[in-house]
């Protein structure tokens, strides 16, 4: 606390908490990447909007960067503070705040966790339907700062279709009430979307209104295991064709060997090259039906080799594991994550030219692919070997990542599908977005953040 501008800050805000202990600046000043080596200059726990406002304020008189900071899950850097910048975590802000029976929202603090929103809209007999497996770390507002996805894409979309209004401290300093919780509302920009997705580089989401949902019917769990990568979007065409999926993942041998050894169930004798966990609503004699139709057609065809449905909601969680556990058990490896995404209509074309690029580029390193693959999503995990200089990998993994951003391009993808640009993409940036429209974001970032106090060098360079 000996430095000037903490004690003015202390000064301005006499109830917030400051924390400069080196284990809680190592804690909070990072992310999942684990790249970057975390140099906060301290790390600010606001208890309500208008400490956050506070805070925000004291920045822009004493010139300090904030990043903001939730669950800080994401895999791009979006959170990491290196450069001696104030973290912002808004874990305190975490309560419902109120439910609207007739409207079917629920607004939120910025910091309730994922799970927690779940168990909320639960207690009222409804369901907020974004889902993922770091449900019970991640925090709302970092889902709304990369407007995250998930399992759940394919059925119910991105967390921006969930978004009824936010309340946000823009980095000039000022709150803003978006949308209000509107369906419609045709009066002019709608400000609430520039936030979603913004990295936090606009400003700071500090309260949110989520749209909730009946809950899903019944649903099963189908592990299927694929002899050929080539054969993988014949599966998912014959599953949607007669089923009202809700999810399907794919993952290859090797995920499933780390979440095995991660201590997950085997669920074949027999190892196979590729794997898909779908799930799809039940409830009656013709969904079931049409489940195993959808499964048969798929073996005459020689799509699928073998496969497993869930008996109970216990063989659904362990079917689940194996999908959702592939992170947490590649961990230990600090892996380089690349997260892509191109149409649905372009992942067959896409799928054969990355298998083929990555194989050629990477023969020396462990591959693990995942993703979900019913919205275009692709999650890329190159292992680093033990023994090699952390440094000289990524520079390795980074050319691949040039040549990978050039195929997004061709195929009109993304450099980013669910974890934002952060520090590890803002060089590609350009093979998702053209100069156009990055010329307008910087343009948007200037109204909002005129000092380019917000988030600075993440998504791009102010």
């Amino acid at each position: 606390m000996s430095d000037p501008r903490l004690e003015a800050l202390q000064h301005a805000v006499p109830a917030l908490r400051l924390k400069t202990d080196p284990a809680d600046l190592e804690h909070y000043g990072r992310d999942w990447t684990r790249r970057w080596a975390p140099s906060p200059l301290a790390i600010a726990l606001p208890a309500t909007v208008d400490e956050v406002q506070a805070v925000v304020r004291w920045a822009n008189e004493h010139r300090v960067a904030v990043v903001p900071s939730g669950g800080r899950t994401g895999l791009s850097g979006g959170a990491v503070a290196a450069n001696g910048e104030l973290v912002l975590s808004l874990e305190r802000m975490n309560q419902a705040l109120d439910f609207n029976a007739v409207d079917r929202t629920l607004t939120v603090q910025a910091g309730m966790p994922l799970e927690a929103v779940h168990n909320a809209a639960r207690d009222h007999g409804l369901v907020y339907p974004v889902d993922f497996a770091a449900r019970g770390s991640c925090a709302i507002g970092g889902n709304i700062a990369t407007n995250a996805g998930g399992i759940r894409v394919i059925r119910y979309g991105n967390t921006r279709e969930w978004i009824a209004g936010l309340k946000v401290v823009t980095g000039a300093g000022d709150v803003l009430e978006l949308n209000k919780a509107l369906i419609k509302n045709s009066s002019g920009y709608d400000l609430r979307h520039l936030f979603i997705g913004s990295e936090g580089t606009l400003g700071i989401v500090v309260e949110a209104t989520v749209r909730l949902t009946d809950p899903p019917p019944p649903t099963n769990v189908m592990l299927l295991a694929l002899p050929s990568f080539e054969v993988l979007m014949q599966v998912f065409a014959a599953f949607r064709e007669r089923l009202q999926l809700e999810a399907f993942e794919f993952f290859t041998d090797r995920a499933l060997e780390h979440v095995l050894a991660h201590g997950a169930q085997k669920p074949f004798d027999e190892v196979h090259p590729y794997y898909v966990v779908t799930e799809f609503a039940i409830g009656d004699e013709a969904r079931e039906a049409a489940a195993m139709a959808a499964f048969e057609a798929c073996m005459e065809q020689g799509w699928v080799s073998d496969g497993v449905i869930s008996q109970s909601d216990a063989q659904a969680a362990q079917l689940w594991r194996l999908r959702e556990g592939i992170t947490e058990a590649l961990a230990r490896y600090v892996p380089y994550k690349n997260d892509v995404s191109v149409r649905i209509s372009a992942m067959p074309a896409f799928l054969a030219e990355t298998q083929a690029l990555l194989g050629e580029a990477y023969p020396q390193f462990e591959v693990v692919w995942f993703g979900h693959i019913g919205d275009g999503n692709l999650h890329i995990n190159v292992l680093k070997p033990d023994g090699m200089e952390n440094a000289d990998f990524v520079t390795q993994c980074e050319q691949v990542t040039k040549l990978l951003a050039a195929s997004l391009k061709r195929h009109h993808g993304s450099i980013s599908a669910e974890h934002g640009i952060g520090l590890v993409k803002k060089g590609y940036l350009e093979s998702t977005r053209s100069a156009g429209e990055i010329a307008v974001m910087r343009g948007i970032k200037q109204v909002l953040d005129p000092n380019g106090l917000m988030n600075p060098g993440k998504l791009f360079d102010t």
